[in-house]
């Protein structure tokens, strides 16, 4: 299925045709995974919450498949130094949230954060809208193939501390796997990569692509990291 839609900037499109063979597994997860096999937080029912949207983008490096990912500056308010993919919430010039306006929000996000050139991203998936409780946010997490690469790195040091990419290898590599444990009790899977604690949302959606797409590998889920209790 291809959907095009015409932006300020030209059109945005959601396709799979051309992707390298080794997408095909994320492709059929994605068309095939159910809200609820991805997380237990949901948009509420009566529509509240804010609308975002994150760009989960692999592209090919020197090491195989990979994943682009940022880390938030120490300094902001909410999910202070975390690794996440780039987003945010939508404009009113994005669009229709029911629409094209979480994969427009998706690339702007990603420009203004990384530096990405939107042009050279296909977009060509769309997971369903998950929930983030803490923060009130509803988060439609885009899938693209950085098709042409551009260069990337922190374009506001205020907003975003690094900007760095994840051999999906290392991802699966069971010894960087753990489980996080919140002061509160709740527990999620985490990935110790390229000097990061990659946890929570952002964790949990690389989780279950890795599940779903026929990638994971067996870890020992009782090794354990403890969260700061202001994490």
């Amino acid at each position: 299925m291809t959907r095009a839609s015409e932006t300020q900037d030209g059109p945005v499109v959601l396709s799979k045709d051309g992707l390298p063979g080794w997408l095909d597994p994320v492709v059929h997860a994605v068309e095939t995974v159910r809200p609820t096999q991805l997380s237990r937080f949901l948009p509420p029912e009566d529509g509240a919450g804010r609308q975002s949207a994150v760009l989960v983008l692999f592209g090919e490096g020197r090491h195989g498949p990979e994943l682009l990912l940022m880390e938030r500056a120490s300094s902001l308010r909410s999910h202070a130094g975390q690794p996440s993919f780039p987003g945010g919430a939508l404009d009113p010039e994005d669009g229709d949230p029911s629409g094209d306006g979480p994969l427009r929000a998706a690339l702007r996000e990603a420009e203004e954060e990384t530096g990405l050139d939107p042009s050279g991203v296909q977009l060509f998936g769309v997971l369903p809208r998950l929930y983030i409780p803490v923060s009130g946010f509803v988060v439609t997490p885009v899938l693209g193939w950085w098709r042409q690469p551009s260069p990337v790195g922190v374009v506001d040091p205020n907003e975003t501390a690094r900007v760095f990419t994840v051999p999906v290898v290392d991802l699966t590599d069971p010894a960087n796997r753990a489980t996080t444990v919140h002061p509160s009790g709740h527990r999620g899977p985490a990935f110790l990569v390229e000097s990061a604690l990659v946890w929570g949302f952002t964790a949990g959606i690389i989780d279950r692509l890795l599940h779903f797409a026929g990638w994971e590998r067996p870890w020992d889920r009782e090794k354990q990291v403890p969260l700061d209790w202001r994490a």
